[in-house]
């Protein structure tokens, strides 16, 4: 299966333009022997599986899923009778060397995970790591992200992004993970689940204040949500209907402006280096590292000096 090349660019716009003899012939086989596809599947709306995915997992040898209960529902839906095997977080990497192997010899195998695209927040690095290391061709079948889907919609910033997956769920490492993430100038990706949504957007209202965020839930469902507010103001609104703290939820978060940027990042370098130094001169090289200003910084520093605990 070739890949689609492109051949010209619109002069006016600068644009790369398709060529119709690049495109991939629907007529072409469907799967090669010896190949690994990685196959996008819905994350609710049964429209979005593509027909190349339909023809793909109909033809493959075997399907690999992350749970086999919920693939085979999908499946027979659109009538796909394909065998179907389990590689899940528990599995993968004692099921991987020898799924590689039947690659090797010939055959040729779909990954799909529960929904949306294999390998972001779901199994699948190490089969494909090891696919690649043996030089067996790993081919993407788009479709279905939620992290995209979400972003496409948040109305945030969308050239530069950084995806965190999901938060830790014990709340110290939540809020110190949040905490590190609070000076990302990109716009911020997570995933969270509805046991932890409503914890998750406390520690996010007290890290992020200000800061516009937008929650996404239940993408492509019949309930679909999104709404874009102050963080400081999520949980409140999560509160106003119970019905908002259910289903499946992503949170993205707009990045520190320049200023802010720069006092998180002094602070940062401000903490390293009372470490080892007195307060006017770790202020002195924190603000020549960080741009921030000195008079601020030597501020902070006598307020977290006169905090520490005395030795």
């Amino acid at each position: 299966m070739g890949a689609i090349r492109i051949h010209e660019h619109n002069d006016e716009y600068d644009t790369p333009v398709l060529r119709a003899d690049s495109i991939v012939s629907e007529s072409s086989p469907a799967v090669r022997p010896g190949h690994l596809y990685i196959v996008a599947t819905p994350i609710g709306h049964l429209g979005d599986l593509s027909p190349r995915a339909q023809a793909v997992l109909g033809a493959v040898d075997r399907i690999l899923a992350e749970d086999t209960r919920n693939s085979r529902a999908l499946l027979a839906h659109f009538g796909i009778a394909t065998r179907l095997g389990a590689l899940h977080e528990h599995n993968e990497s004692t099921a991987s060397t020898p799924l590689v192997q039947e690659l090797v010899a010939g055959a040729s195998l779909a990954l799909i995970s529960d929904a949306g695209t294999p390998l972001v927040s779901d199994p699948g690095f190490v089969l494909v790591r090891e696919a690649r290391a043996a030089g067996v061709p790993v081919i993407a079948v788009p479709g279905p992200c939620a992290a995209i889907a979400a972003l496409s919609v948040s109305g945030l910033p969308s050239d530069r992004f950084v995806f965190e997956g999901f938060l830790p769920a014990k709340a110290a490492a939540r809020r110190a993970r949040l905490q590190a993430l609070a000076g990302e100038a990109r716009t911020l990706v997570l995933y969270e689940s509805s046991h932890r949504i409503v914890e998750a957007a406390a520690d996010i209202g007290a890290v992020f204040g200000e800061r516009s965020v937008c929650l996404a839930r239940e993408l492509t469902k019949l309930y679909e949500q999104s709404v874009v507010l102050a963080a400081h103001t999520l949980p409140a609104w999560l509160a106003e209907d119970a019905h908002r703290t259910r289903g499946e939820f992503v949170l993205l978060i707009a990045g520190t402006p320049d200023d802010d940027r720069t006092e998180h990042d002094g602070e940062r370098v401000l903490r390293l280096l009372l470490r080892e130094l007195p307060p006017s001169s770790a202020a002195r090289l924190a603000a020549d590292i960080s741009g921030a200003r000195r008079k601020d910084l030597y501020a902070l520093a006598l307020k977290i000096t006169n905090e520490s605990p005395q030795t």
